[in-house]
């Protein structure tokens, strides 16, 4: 059996620590991907991680309430499989959606001016156009 050691993730906000707050699971608990397993304190706020392997819970690797840096083991997880869910990675990052050779453009607003319509409508999400035939944003390039 294989076993996977769970490490602190950079949550996004550009800080180093975490508290553990509150475990949600035990040893010997059976988890499933995206099951919460944990719960964290940052500077910022309080955040729940969830797990990217499905298995069995091997060692709780901190204690509740103590301080753990970005990229510390904090949890193992036997039986679990190799790597992350693939479905857990495209969800935590969108752009992994876009096809290859394409990129996200924003929307004008059909409500701007005329003249404005090159800057995006925070109402209109954006739309993914192929950059094969086009080397610059519409906006950059030579009139």
């Amino acid at each position: 059996m294989s076993t996977q050691t769970f490490h602190l993730p950079d949550v996004g906000e550009g800080l180093t620590e975490a508290e553990i707050v509150q475990w949600r699971v035990a040893p010997g608990d059976t988890i499933a991907v995206n099951d919460v397993i944990v719960e964290i304190e940052t500077a910022k706020s309080l955040v729940e991680l969830p797990s990217p392997f499905a298995g069995t819970i091997g060692e709780l690797l901190a204690a509740e309430g103590d301080t753990v840096t970005v990229g510390a083991p904090i949890i193992t997880i036997v039986g679990a499989a190799g790597t992350p869910d693939a479905s857990a990675t495209a969800r935590a990052a969108p752009s992994s959606r876009v096809a290859a050779g394409q990129r996200l453009v924003p929307r004008p607003c059909a409500s701007q001016p005329a003249s404005s319509r090159s800057r995006p409508c925070a109402s209109s999400p954006a739309i993914s156009t192929s950059t094969s035939h086009r080397s610059h944003p519409p906006a950059l390039r030579a009139r």
